[in-house]
């Protein structure tokens, strides 16, 4: 999980903090699942999903508040996240990954988060993305 990030000249040490807390956090990933729900490049990682995407928002709000270092919501409520193995049902390879953070780009565009904030979350979110390939 990621707890701190280097920031010239901000007082502020995580992604939680810089993005601006909890409810900025689920307005992202709000924005992301929209995104994936109704965007045509999406349409193949958005058929690895339940047709009702009410879970899969609120477990990834959960989950990546905590990983950007804010509390521990996923932890708390269902123990550790095994990512890789929650996610090796899936077939999921460089396209399906691309989707993903393509939908989670557009997100951060769409809420005209800073550029260099965006630039940094994006990068840490791609090794995260690229994990879970398992084709």
């Amino acid at each position: 999980m990621l707890n701190k990030i280097e920031e010239a000249g901000s007082n502020k040490s995580t992604f939680y903090e810089l993005l601006g807390g909890t409810k900025k956090i689920r307005e992202l990933f709000e924005t992301f699942y929209d995104i994936m729900d109704s965007d045509p490049k999406a349409v193949p990682i958005r058929a690895l999903h339940q047709a009702d995407l009410t879970s899969a928002r609120e477990e990834l709000f959960m989950f990546l508040t905590g990983w950007t270092g804010g509390p521990q919501l996923y932890i708390e409520r269902y123990g550790h996240p095994f990512l890789r193995r929650k996610h090796m049902p899936f077939s999921i390879g460089e396209q399906e990954r691309d989707q993903w953070m393509y939908c989670m780009i557009k997100a951060m565009q769409a809420l005209k988060l800073d550029e260099k904030l965006m630039q940094k979350l994006a990068e840490q979110l791609y090794g995260v993305a690229d994990f879970m390939r398992n084709q």
